[in-house]
């Protein structure tokens, strides 16, 4: 990719500023602008020496720059920011991140991991084995690792692996992201239906996910989960060769687990033990993730059972992604990012199975549009289960009607039969939990 010079409107979006810090290290100079940006996004800028300035300004874009990267934040459109206007009047280049990682990664051979949960995890625990193993892969990951080091990065490698996500590419391309990053490979992790407001029944969710296989080469490897809801109607649709994992069923899947601090468990094709595998991550769905990255790599017999024993054993994981908090607490915290029904439903029986007589208080922000519309209140009878009580704060608002209130969220988890206060701030949440 020819690029000398590039601006990125949005950068303090996480996709945004990974893919910047790809095409600064593929030698183009690099500047980027946003409204506001905030930890983790902003101490990765400033650790990778990548400049922005606030707030949005049509003076921002260099004179210069032969490519603008716009985001798909809503607030960049045209009509409302005036950088974006700029931009689009400049004459300059306009692509969105994924074109760029399209571009940057279509000499290679492009594992694309996609899916509705668990894909950070899984790219991040990819990069690792194959960076552990010697064999240097550039890689793109949507969430910041504690392994990898860094959650972008060029390699020498002839492999890139990229996290490819379902949402529209940018606020005027609704093609899903993963379409246009070029996949010889891919590798699907459970399949459930999410992101309602652009795909409002399954079939339309699942339709992009079909558009992937069918990109895919004739040589290409497809690696498939069978646990999400849609996972196997996803699989029964395929008419190309296809790998299934899971931890209780696939081609791939784990035996004789025991779980603890450190989880151990038996790696199995078949019925053929080929590993014993240890990991601190939490719960089923991480093992289920190491099933799959482990399928993948040694279908292509890009690594030896040996070499992913010894790198699984060292993943620590993704920030947010039930990473501890502090180990100088008696009660143990964790955070988690349950942006959708079955990440929350998977984070919470990971607390259980690891911490099965331990009271589990939830602190809930239902930030996501799935959380705040009316047409997905019956998620809240079962969503905590498991949970003792509950704190959620106020959902930000849409100005919509089909919006729920904090009153409307509570009832329904109440209505479970689930101990739940509503709180409007930080400090009330703090109060609530130090009363308990």
């Amino acid at each position: 990719m020819d690029i000398k010079k590039a601006h990125f409107i949005g950068i303090g979006g996480v996709g945004m500023a990974a893919t910047a810090k790809l095409l600064r290290d593929s030698g183009a100079v690099v500047t980027g602008s946003d409204e506001e940006v905030y930890p983790p996004i902003s101490d990765f800028l400033e650790a990778e020496g990548l400049a922005y300035t606030t707030p949005y300004s049509a003076a921002n874009i260099p004179s210069d720059a032969d490519l603008i990267v716009i985001g798909k934040n809503a607030k960049l459109v045209a009509e409302t920011n005036e950088e974006v206007r700029a931009a689009q009047m400049s004459g300059v280049r306009i692509l969105s991140f994924p074109e760029v990682l399209g571009e940057l990664s279509q000499q290679r051979q492009s594992v694309v991991v996609v899916g509705s949960y668990g894909k950070s995890t899984s790219t991040a625990l990819m990069a690792h084995i194959l960076e552990e193993s010697g064999l240097d892969p550039s890689y793109f990951i949507g969430a910041i690792p504690y392994t990898p080091s860094t959650n972008a990065r060029m390699g020498a490698g002839n492999i890139f692996v990229l996290e490819g996500d379902e949402y529209p590419a940018s606020n005027t391309d609704p093609r899903s992201k993963f379409l246009l990053m070029h996949p010889a490979h891919a590798l699907v992790t459970p399949l459930a239906h999410d992101h309602f407001n652009v795909f409002p029944t399954p079939e339309s969710y699942l339709a992009p996910f079909t558009k992937l296989v069918e990109l895919l080469p004739q040589d290409g490897t497809l690696v498939v989960s069978v646990a999400g809801s849609l996972s196997k109607q996803f699989i029964a649709s395929i008419s190309r060769p296809v790998i299934t994992y899971g931890v209780h069923e696939g081609d791939f899947r784990a035996a004789d687990v025991a779980w603890g601090e450190t989880t151990t468990f038996s790696l199995m094709q078949g019925t053929s033990k080929i590993a014993e595998l240890e990991t601190s991550l939490l719960g089923e769905h991480n093992v289920e993730n190491i099933v799959g990255v482990a399928a993948f790599l040694l279908a292509r017999r890009l690594v030896t059972p040996e070499q992913i024993v010894r790198a699984v054993a060292t993943f620590k994981g993704i920030r947010r992604r039930l990473d501890k908090k502090s180990d100088h607490t008696s009660i143990p915290v964790y955070e988690g990012f349950g942006s959708s029904y079955d990440k929350l439903k998977s984070a919470i029986a990971a607390m259980k199975l690891h911490f099965p007589r331990r009271r589990l208080v939830v602190v809930f922000e239902p930030n996501t549009i799935a959380w705040r519309s009316r047409a997905t209140l019956a998620q809240y009878d079962d969503a905590f289960r498991g949970a003792n009580k509950v704190v959620v704060f106020n959902p930000p608002h849409d100005g919509k009607e089909t919006q729920l209130s904090l009153e409307d969220i509570v009832a329904r988890i109440q209505g479970a039969g689930i101990e739940t206060v509503g709180v409007d701030s930080a400090a009330t949440a703090l109060s609530v939990l130090e009363s308990d």
